[in-house]
């Protein structure tokens, strides 16, 4: 943690600045994995200026998708996303580690997705996995640095014939 004292017997004991700073960065950090999720689950691409760094290298490589810096991966979701009538991400289960401005995070995402068929009915399926991500804290608050979708099932498949768009 290296934020508090030397107690005794060597041990290091947490003040309660300490104990607090560590809970904001926490309680940021996982407002940030959710607005990720917000972001995307709205479409509102433009909020994930406010999860990612301006450089950040976000990589979808896993789950069929691409690995490029923000700008290019917000055009990619936007034509990617697109034919999806059901986009939800669920997070959960936060490993969290905070030291100064750096950090790093991983969290579980369940991710339920459906396409339209001709019928009239959705394709349903799902995945899940992990998020790998480097974090940064900047003057704007935390930030992803470095993003890895780590998927590590898809239950349901692609409907035959569709294509994840590159």
């Amino acid at each position: 943690m290296g934020r508090g004292a030397a107690g005794p017997g060597g041990r290091e004991t947490v003040t309660s600045q300490a104990l607090v700073a560590t809970m904001r960065d926490r309680i940021e950090v996982e407002e940030l994995l959710v607005r990720y999720c917000t972001a995307i689950d709205s479409r509102r691409f433009d909020l994930l200026d406010r999860v990612f760094t301006p450089d950040a290298v976000i990589d979808y490589s896993r789950s069929g998708g691409i690995r490029g810096e923000l700008p290019k991966v917000k055009e990619w979701l936007e034509k990617a996303l697109a034919p999806f009538v059901v986009v939800q991400h669920l997070v959960s289960n936060f490993v969290i580690a905070t030291d100064d401005d750096h950090g790093t995070s991983v969290c579980s995402f369940f991710n339920p997705m459906g396409l339209p068929q001709a019928d009239g009915g959705v394709h349903t399926f799902f995945c899940g996995g992990y998020y790998r991500d480097v974090l940064l804290r900047t003057h704007a608050g935390w930030r992803i640095r470095e993003r890895v979708n780590d998927q590590r099932y898809l239950h349901g498949g692609l409907p035959p014939g569709f294509e994840i768009p590159r």
